[in-house]
């Protein structure tokens, strides 16, 4: 691949963010885009989830992982998108013309390309046992449940016969039926918190159906083991999280799988100067995905981690098509609509809500609506409506029937909406329906 020396658009990251968002900016004009990817092949985590249940909202049909990546890679013949795998991004450079993003790579070497529009589309990692501290030897047979899944649908290797899961998010239960299947014996899912952190369609299916038991408020205390994991300790946690004497379980295991959350990979995005946002470890954006810094856009699990890679494709297809807006714009500067210094209004959430994505929206730049995630702090079991204030007016309210922490929540609020606010600030809650 001959490679150019400047591009309209660069898309770092080459999973099902990076390739719609690359796929959607080709349909709305681009013609030199560049996808970067730090793996050997395009498609991201979804090459190791062989597991069914994706594409349901997006194909309108369910494939495995693989196969839904398949979908969008075999969408780029044709494109004329340039693809540059086994390379890694090792900074980005925002300038007021441009921007320069430093790669290096086997087949290229160390090389500096211009863009001048970024997409950042890393994805995510996994939260380790060194972060959460767990007391214990360093017996080997401890493994984030992501990196045993790799080494089980991918390197065709079993990581253990005797298995307890630490933490409920959807990579934990998934593997949880995964080890079942490939004959281990899973003695346990363990979490922390009053709530599972996972669908709860995964809840059922990857652990009531196979009978594995569920320990809510509950948490491993202790590992032993000399060569290899051989027990665990686990113990009920008070409201502050404290282990409680007297309610000890010892495991006989082998294996202890961590899926305690996923944190987006930002180290790109900080150097480069983007503002985040503390609770979802993503860049802060406004209502097209453009972060802080004029051009550079997030998208995906970079942006906030998703539990539907249907919806990081259709917010990925939204980066793409503002990333293109904006080159096109800055190329035809006498018609230019200039949204990188208009007010905006901020999003506010109340102590009943986690987070919102956009964080920020410039009504005077939304056409016709804006789609806005959020995740709540709590379960609630019975009917809840969001509500949305510009002070003490109710701009929008929407009901639903349940919510919980572990899906993510999105409603639709339409550009006459936005036109009634008169602050600078608007609330979202989560309220009884009365």
């Amino acid at each position: 691949m001959k490679m150019y020396d400047d591009y309209e658009l660069i898309v770092i990251g080459g999973g099902p963010a990076g390739l719609g968002a690359a796929l959607s900016a080709r349909e709305h004009g681009l013609e030199r885009i560049l996808i970067v990817e730090r793996d050997v092949e395009l498609g991201g985590i979804l090459n190791q989830c062989i597991h069914n249940g994706f594409g349901l909202h997006y194909f309108g049909e369910e494939l495995t992982g693989p196969e839904y990546a398949a979908r969008l890679i075999d969408r780029l013949e044709g494109q004329a998108i340039d693809v540059l795998c086994d390379t890694m991004v090792l900074e980005l450079i925002p300038g007021e013309q441009g921007h320069t993003v430093r790669l290096m790579s086997m087949a290229e070497g160390y090389r500096s390309v211009g863009s001048r529009a970024v997409i950042l589309a890393m994805g995510c990692r996994e939260r380790t046992r060194g972060a959460i501290q767990i007391p214990g030897t360093r017996a080997s047979g401890v493994f984030t449940a992501g990196t045993a899944q790799r080494y089980v649908n991918i390197e065709g290797y079993m990581v253990g016969k005797r298995v307890i899961i630490l933490g409920s998010g959807d990579i934990g239960l998934i593997m949880a039926r995964r080890m079942v299947l490939e004959g281990a014996t899973v003695l346990a899912c363990v979490e922390i918190m009053p709530h599972s952190g996972g669908l709860t369609r995964n809840i059922v299916q990857c652990l009531q159906d196979f009978d594995i038991p569920l320990y809510l408020s509950h948490t491993i205390t202790k590992i032993e083991g000399r060569q290899r994991v051989e027990k665990v300790t686990v113990q009920e946690v008070d409201d502050h999280f404290n282990p409680i004497d007297g309610t000890e379980i010892v495991f006989d295991v082998d294996t202890v799988l961590l899926s305690v959350g996923l944190i987006p990979e930002n180290e790109l995005s900080r150097a480069a100067g983007v503002e985040m946002d503390p609770k979802t470890s993503g860049p802060i954006v406004f209502e097209n995905g453009e972060t802080s810094v004029s051009g550079i856009f997030a998208c995906g699990n970079v942006l906030h981690v998703h539990d539907l890679v249907d919806y990081v494709t259709t917010e990925s297809e939204g980066a793409g098509k503002a990333a293109a807006e904006y080159v096109l714009r800055c190329a035809h500067t006498s018609h230019k609509r200039t949204c990188e210094k208009t007010p905006y209004i901020s999003l506010v959430k109340d102590e009943t809500v986690t987070y919102t994505v956009p964080q920020r929206i410039r009504v005077q730049c939304v056409d016709d609506h804006v789609r806005v995630f959020f995740r709540v702090k709590t379960p609630y079991k019975t009917p809840r409506r969001i509500v949305f204030r510009d002070g003490d007016r109710v701009i929008a309210s929407f009901r639903r029937p349940y919510m919980t922490p572990g899906e993510m929540e999105h409603v639709t609020l339409k550009r006459e909406q936005l036109d009634e606010v008169l602050g600078d600030e608007l609330t979202i809650s989560v309220e009884e329906i009365r």
